[in-house]
């Protein structure tokens, strides 16, 4: 059996992305954080997880007080995280990049955040505890058209799907070599992957949170559990 290293940033949810790959033969989970002190060194693939919002310096933004701004940026989380992201790209491990994940990679690569989506799409998008709609209770749920000849209609094999939703920022410039896989019927851009794969690691990020769809009976979802079983299969291929 071919064992794989898996990293995974810290969040405050970092447990839902540890049980998302429990029962998964093989793979072992590597909680990766500043306080911790540590790399990617052992880690066959990485996951940027999601979180509190980037702070807006590493998108070229001077605006820290807009609505639903968090009370606290954590900046040591980011720069450790562009740290690591750094490395993938340097030792071509694959990654997956999930809700603030995707926005930071999209950050790092030059790109650039709506800072927040505003009342009516965050009526949509936005989930229970947001500062913007404190009366959204758990994830939402919406559909998202996905993009012909890309990664996530592979893995979807449909058209066409719904997945939850929790967040209040979004993509707004596309970062360097990048390209968008799939947006909700709004416009939202709610999939990003390289525009030009060819001599580069896998990457793929997602604003929804396929981790934890089962809890919201989403987990029928072709944008579920087939994510995760691709990024394990790319993690192997790079592996041997």
């Amino acid at each position: 059996m071919q064992n794989i290293n898996i990293g995974i940033t810290d969040c405050s949810k970092f447990q839902n992305y540890k049980e998302w790959f429990a029962d998964q033969p093989g793979v072992h989970v590597i909680q990766l954080a500043y306080h911790l002190n540590n790399d990617i060194n052992s880690c066959d693939g990485v996951l940027f997880t999601g979180g509190t919002d980037v702070h807006p310096r590493y998108y070229g933004s001077k605006k820290k007080d807009y609505v639903g701004h968090p009370a606290h940026f954590d900046e040591k989380r980011d720069e450790f995280e562009i740290s690591v992201f750094e490395s993938t790209q340097q030792k071509e491990i694959p990654v997956l990049a999930i809700c603030r994940g995707l926005q930071l990679v999209n950050c790092i690569l030059g790109g650039n955040l709506k800072q927040n989506l505003g009342f009516a799409l965050n009526r949509i998008h936005c989930a229970e505890k947001s500062p913007v709609h404190p009366q959204i209770k758990n994830d939402k749920a919406h559909g998202v058209n996905i993009e012909p000849a890309t990664i996530i209609r592979e893995i979807a094999g449909v058209e066409r799907s719904v997945v939850n939703s929790a967040h209040h920022q979004a993509v707004n410039k596309l970062g360097r070599g990048l390209k968008i896989n799939c947006r909700s019927d709004d416009g939202t851009v709610e999939g990003i992957e390289w525009q030009d794969k060819s001599n580069k690691p896998f990457l793929l990020g997602v604003q929804w949170h396929p981790e934890r769809m089962s809890r919201f009976q989403l987990e029928n979802s072709p944008l579920s559990k087939k994510i995760r079983d691709r990024f394990i299969d790319e993690i192997k291929k790079t592996d041997k």
